[in-house]
């Protein structure tokens, strides 16, 4: 899902690359699939430590819960049960670890999900993994009780019953329909003492509560800067290979500083500029990966002026995506085909350019003329006013990096050319979560990143008037009602041919969203560490999700 799926399909995420000239630019225009270092665990050591940057660690560590980030996933993955596996491409499969089975079939025109734990899964209290975890992560998830601030609904909606099978360890999952998307669902699931809307949204706030985790790792310490994990003696599995891994809050430029003094094992390295600051570092590669994420330009409607359909629109046709992309890949010599969906990236089947269905150009004559017509005069200063009041929108920008800032600087002279006021906040890094729940933002600009390649099973997630991760307070009933319409379809075909279609009419009808670019993901990392970012979202393994004991350096 977006964050975002096996949990949601999509997670919000701070969007951004390092400095950039063109000192050093890649050696092909374009970046394609994964470049993870895959390698595997028997010829890896037994030993060593993991320093891994994080842009902050959020101070809600539930991942199912609406104010999570995908550093929150990440950490999360480290801890607690990894029950589905993905390969790079999108194929998931059940973790052995913790599951017997995991099966799905239809049974008199429902979808049957089976999971089973097997007989030593245990959280680290103690307790047994059994059906009722199931059924709770369920609940949180459903919608029905709306004092859970659940990320998404995708999916656990669509759920009639969730029943004990023939042993506790066993819990029989039916749907109301053939829903198809079962892949993405259950990748994480609650202790049973998470059992009230209360325990889901506060207790994992600012702590992790290890206790209620379960795997190869445990937590060692935590605090807002690091969360530092190490081998769990409860662990009944392979053998984790590393003695510690931290995950250290740093801003871009920091981590980059921290990483040539030897801090840090790892760092993203987005920018020509990056790539040059590392260039004469000895026993460090660097790997490029095709990003599963979209950055995108989200509006508050909430705003006086963006209330307004129209202005909203105009401003979106102002907005020169090519440019923005170019002034964050600068020097890279990158090229991509330009992100027209939240659904489907352009290198899946099925893709369609959604954005330019809708209707959408870079057209600066016609969205002068619409805010014109919308009673937005042209003043004195060059800005538009009605009733006295300027267009005027807040943009906060998150950590010191400058292509960062760049990049708002841009948007702001590309708006600034229609009349459109666009006044940057900067912000702590730390401040992004925090920021984005609160609508403490006009506009902004920030990610989705997919979490599995079921593009169309997350659509409610990105387009529902309720979702909670669509803040721009656009969407309608109807709205709602045709996404509904497209999920109760009984084929993964049928729904995203149809979901296609119908993102197209929603950014005609709501413009609170606009693909702006993917890009390449571009880590440089000590030599020798291998099996990178196993956790879902942003990484360099695609869609891929790997077991964490299998990050470990190779034999010297």
């Amino acid at each position: 899902m977006p964050h975002i799926a096996a949990l949601v399909a999509f997670l919000l995420v701070a969007a951004g690359c390092s400095p950039a000239d063109d000192a050093l630019p890649l050696e092909t225009a374009t970046v394609s699939g994964a470049d993870y270092n895959p390698v595997d665990r028997s010829r890896l050591q037994r030993g060593g430590e993991v320093v891994w940057p994080v842009e902050e660690i959020p101070p809600q560590l539930n991942p199912l819960h609406a104010e999570a980030t995908g550093d929150t996933s990440r950490i999360w993955n480290w801890f607690s049960p990894q029950l589905i596996l993905m390969t790079p491409d999108g194929e998931a499969y059940a973790n052995p670890a913790y599951l017997s089975e995991w099966t799905n079939s239809i049974v008199d025109g429902k979808r049957e999900l089976r999971i089973t734990f097997q007989d030593q899964a245990a959280w680290n209290d103690g307790t047994p993994m059994t059906w009722e975890s199931i059924r709770l992560t369920w609940i949180a998830q459903s919608g029905r009780d709306d004092a859970f601030r659940a990320r998404t609904t995708d999916g656990y909606a669509k759920i009639e019953s969730v029943e004990q099978g023939p042993t506790p360890r066993t819990a029989v999952v039916t749907f109301e329909d053939e829903y198809p998307w079962v892949g993405g669902m259950f990748w994480d699931i609650l202790h049973p003492d998470v059992n009230s809307a209360e325990a889901f949204n506060t207790a994992y706030d600012g702590e992790p509560h290890p206790e209620w985790g379960a795997g190869p790792y445990t937590i060692s310490s935590s605090s807002t800067d690091a969360i530092t994990l190490v081998p769990n003696e409860k662990w009944w599995g392979n053998e984790p290979l590393l003695d510690a891994i931290t995950f250290q809050r740093m801003d871009a430029v920091a981590a980059l500083n921290a990483f040539r003094g030897g801090e840090l094992d790892a760092v993203r390295t987005g920018s020509a500029d990056s790539l040059a600051q590392v260039a004469d570092m000895d026993d460090v590669t660097t790997y490029r990966a095709q990003r599963v994420e979209t950055t995108l330009l989200q509006l508050n409607s909430d705003h006086t002026a963006l209330s307004d359909l129209a202005v909203r629109r105009a401003i979106m046709h102002t907005v020169d995506r090519n440019a923005i992309a170019q002034t964050v890949w600068e020097g890279l010599n990158f090229a991509e085909e330009t992100p027209g969906s939240f659904i489907l990236y352009p290198f899946q089947e099925g893709y369609e350019d959604s954005l330019s269905a809708s209707g959408w150009r870079h057209d600066i004559l016609t969205a002068a003329t619409t805010l014109h017509e919308a009673g937005w005069l042209l003043g004195s200063d060059g800005y538009r006013y009605r009733d006295n009041e300027r267009l005027s929108l807040r943009l906060p920008i998150f950590g010191s990096d400058p292509s960062i800032e760049n990049r708002a600087r841009m948007l702001q002279r590309q708006l600034a050319g229609v009349g459109v006021e666009v006044v940057i906040d900067q912000r702590r890094q730390d401040e992004l979560s925090t920021t984005f729940a609160a609508k403490d933002w006009d506009a902004i600009i920030l990610a989705f990143t997919s979490s599995d390649p079921y593009g169309v099973a997350w659509i409610c997630q990105l387009y529902c008037s309720e979702s909670t991760l669509n803040l721009t307070g656009t969407g309608s009933a109807d709205i709602d009602e045709r996404i509904s319409d497209v999920l109760s379809l009984p084929t993964e075909a049928l729904q995203t041919a149809t979901g296609i279609e119908l993102e197209a009419e929603i950014m005609a009808e709501t413009w609170g969203l606009l693909p702006l670019y993917s890009g390449p993901e571009i880590w440089t990392v000590r030599t020798g560490l291998a099996n990178l970012t196993p956790e879902p979202y942003t990484g360099l393994d695609l869609f891929g999700v790997q077991p964490v004991e299998d990050v470990g350096w190779l034999a010297r």
